[in-house]
């Protein structure tokens, strides 16, 4: 078969590297892809917002089957474009996608169909919004998490602690600061707990959920500094165990799949639920209608079973006769990132130590990177996903830290404490 992903970030790059592991695939192309991607499929210079572009090709080279990546394209109707010229296609339409692209779709969708989640209100000014905010923190709230309403790339988010910083983050959000994102906000209480991501596959028939893990959005160690789209990830996650898994699939995944169902909503594909595990059960923080990155590193590094096969059963409404195998080893993904981000950041830096670091095991999935002068140098925030798997979670984190040392370029830098929680767990036993 001859596959195209879409995308060019660390989740395409590993989704290249494990479709290419199936005996059904006879060539990989991805658009527009990265330097690390190059050597897993043919990269074509087309961007995710070209949809007629990336169709026109799919047609013309014969393309069996499409994976989407990133969530702008399914957001813009990237499916509904495939779909209409009879193209097979991994992930839901342009209204059911809105479950990311839409805070407020979503939180209406999770009040509707009884998924728990925290309270919340929409607001289209920021009068109103700063009023809900200074209410509620006169009320007594320990925090306010206010979210630019369309897709911010992960950082249109802030949790405040104070009424100033809260209605600071909504004024910005109205004044443009996430462009027209930022034209509708969603302000909720702010829930207490340890963070837990669940991927999800769905055909509309059935919902089959992966093995857990957990993210590290913060950009310093000790869950410090600026939001970001994710420092870090390892599987499993304790915080989930086998109780938590039960009360989870039956109170949000088989609810949404109701809703998904109720709704009609067109969804063959993968979803990603942000969940707290608060005193009061697992409530979820939102929805996004793709892979989530980094996660998803950590989590097909564990992933036994040919994907192809199960993306292809999903899509095709199949999704119950699929069969996945996990490992049962740990597995831990260590970002690195240029110097500034998530704020500004300078590229073009030689990357060195590729090899060596793969040479310890470990591999190396690459986010932003380009080829310049036949040298791979930074092109991007976060630049490289290291990932390695271990018989225990501590063993993981020694390997991927192992293969992260040996990688350098210009102000570069990563968290140190990938997997913390985990291993307070461990150390609490």
């Amino acid at each position: 078969m001859n596959i195209l992903v879409i995308g060019s970030g660390g989740r395409e790059h590993i989704l290249c590297w494990k479709l290419r592991q199936s005996r059904m695939v006879k060539k990989i192309y991805c658009a527009p892809g990265n330097a690390g991607i190059a050597r897993e499929a043919e990269c074509i210079d087309i961007p995710v917002s070209k949809l007629e572009q990336l169709a026109d090709f799919a047609v013309k080279n014969a393309i069996d089957f499409t994976v989407v990546g990133p969530e702008a394209p399914l957001c813009d109707g990237l499916v509904d474009v495939f779909k209409a010229r009879g193209l097979k296609v991994f992930g839901p339409d342009k209204i059911a996608a809105q479950l990311e692209g839409s805070k407020t779709f979503a939180k209406d969708f999770m009040r509707k169909y009884n998924i728990p989640t925290a309270d919340a209100g929409t607001f289209c000014n920021a009068g109103e919004a700063n009023e809900f905010v200074n209410r509620k923190f006169r009320e007594g709230v320990k925090g306010i998490v206010i979210k630019a309403d369309g897709l911010a790339a992960g950082k249109g988010v802030l949790v405040a602690y104070d009424a100033k910083s809260a209605t600071d983050f909504v004024d910005s959000c109205f004044e443009g600061a996430f462009g027209s994102a930022g034209n509708r906000v969603l302000v909720e209480e702010c829930l207490f707990g340890e963070e837990a991501s669940i991927l999800a596959l769905c055909d509309g028939k059935t919902i089959v959920p992966l093995v857990s893990s957990q993210d590290h959005k913060r950009a310093l160690d000790g869950d410090l500094g600026p939001n970001t789209g994710g420092m870090g990830a390892y599987s499993p996650a304790p915080v989930v165990d086998e109780k938590m898994t039960a009360i989870i699939k039956r109170d949000i995944l088989d609810n949404f799949l109701r809703g998904v169902q109720q709704e009609k909503l067109y969804f063959r594909g993968i979803i990603f639920v942000g969940i707290m595990v608060t005193a009061d059960g697992p409530k979820v923080l939102e929805f996004n209608v793709r892979f989530g990155d980094p996660e998803v590193q950590a989590v097909l590094r564990r992933l036994d079973s040919d994907l192809l096969d199960v993306m292809l059963k999903t899509a095709d409404g199949r999704l119950a006769e699929a069969e996945m195998k996990w490992s049962d080893d740990h597995s831990v993904c260590v970002v690195m990132a240029s110097g500034g981000y998530p704020d500004a950041y300078e590229k073009g830096f030689e990357i060195t130590g590729l090899d060596d670091a793969a040479a310890t095991g470990a591999v190396v999935f690459h986010a932003g990177t380009a080829l310049k002068d036949g040298k791979i140098v930074n092109a991007g925030g976060r630049v490289l996903g290291v990932t390695a798997r271990g018989r225990s979670i501590r063993e993981a984190i020694q390997s991927a830290y192992a293969a992260t040392g040996k990688i350098h370029w210009k102000d570069c830098f990563y968290r140190k404490d990938i997997g913390h929680r985990a291993l307070s767990r461990e150390c609490n036993k």
